[in-house]
């Protein structure tokens, strides 16, 4: 179902005011990225990525980065800010998404936010807590750490100083492990703290939140046949050149999915075959993690995409939801 020329359309000088965001959600391979650049296209705008894995430039084909003719008929922004041995955080991510919302805004366009990465998301529309900011000597200490001593300690760790904030997070998700331990190092306070008195409840855009499911079966087929695609197409010789540049294995960057099991295999710790068994286990326990996050947030408009359903047909879905919350927001002015 394509979408008509004639719909194509910017904000009203009246809408800008209400400061409205549409935020296109869900979990890895659900099809956001070709929704959106479908979406994008009728409201004239462009993406903005809400991907911690897609800030890092030379990463492209295990991050499944927009192809360079989607780039050119959509602008996508927020991807490739920082070298992968270079630091990012969710602050960081937050500032510079305003400063682009605060953009389109000026040439009346309707911000386009588009990813998985439900912490960028929440923190964008609701936030981010007062916790100490981060110390990269204390950071790079605990992640010899777990090096040293391995994951499950450093998470023991953290149950017996913030029960809380461990009891939401995976015992191998680094880095906001360390994030947690490195807050209650710095300020003898838990993470479960800061985020108790901020509540996240600051709202400085009127969101439209749209998330994307498929039934679990087409999701996970859908997901080991993007990873058969990403190692047909590149992604050990990629990780291979991260390598020889002098990425580090441990580094945040290096951690994420595909990356890590690759490397892992090019260090000989296990066979190819080893390697794509665990690198589609661990994508499929991701997506799990992911919409466990998602379900916990509030005000989600949930769309479950049929199999044989076009990008086309999903997007026509989709504008039409954000037609309609445009219109609420123009009677409410």
């Amino acid at each position: 179902m394509a979408v008509p020329a004639k719909m194509m359309r910017r904000l009203s000088e009246s809408q800008i005011p209400c400061k409205p965001v549409v935020v296109i959600v869900g979990p890895t391979a659900a099809g956001k990225s070709r929704v959106a650049v479908e979406v994008a296209k009728v409201f004239e705008t462009e993406v903005l990525t809400a991907d911690s894995r897609q800030v890092y430039r030379g990463m492209d084909v295990g991050t499944d980065k927009p192809a360079p003719e989607e780039r050119q008929a959509v602008p996508h922004r927020l991807i490739d800010l920082v070298d992968p041995g270079e630091s990012f955080n969710t602050g960081m991510y937050r500032r510079l998404a305003i400063d682009e919302i605060e953009r389109l805004y000026r040439d009346g366009r309707l911000p386009l936010v588009v990813g998985g990465t439900g912490l960028y998301v929440r923190t964008l529309l609701q936030g981010l807590c007062p916790a100490p900011q981060s110390d990269p000597m204390m950071r790079a200490a605990l992640r010899r750490e777990a090096e040293d001593q391995g994951h499950d300690r450093l998470y023991a760790r953290l149950v017996d100083v913030d029960p809380e904030t461990a009891a939401r997070l995976h015992p191998r998700d680094e880095s906001k492990v360390i994030r947690a331990l490195e807050v209650y190092q710095l300020s003898g306070r838990r993470m479960s703290a800061f985020q108790q008195e901020h509540g996240f409840a600051e709202r400085p855009f009127s969101a439209l939140v749209i998330g994307l499911n498929r039934d679990r079966p087409a999701l996970y087929r859908r997901i080991e046949e993007r990873i058969d695609w990403q190692l047909a197409h590149g992604l050990i010789e990629e990780t291979r050149q991260l390598l020889a540049q002098g990425c580090p294995r441990m580094s945040a960057a290096m951690k994420g999915l595909g990356y890590r099991q690759v490397a892992e295999h090019l260090a000989g710790e296990y066979d190819a075959a080893e390697m794509v068994r665990r690198f589609k286990r661990d994508t499929r326990h991701f997506s799990k993690r992911q919409m466990t996050w998602f379900r916990k947030e509030p005000g989600i408009q949930w769309l479950m995409v049929e199999e044989s359903e076009s990008a086309q047909h999903t997007a026509a879905k989709v504008i039409g939801q954000v037609d309609r919350f445009l219109a609420t927001l123009g009677s409410q002015g």
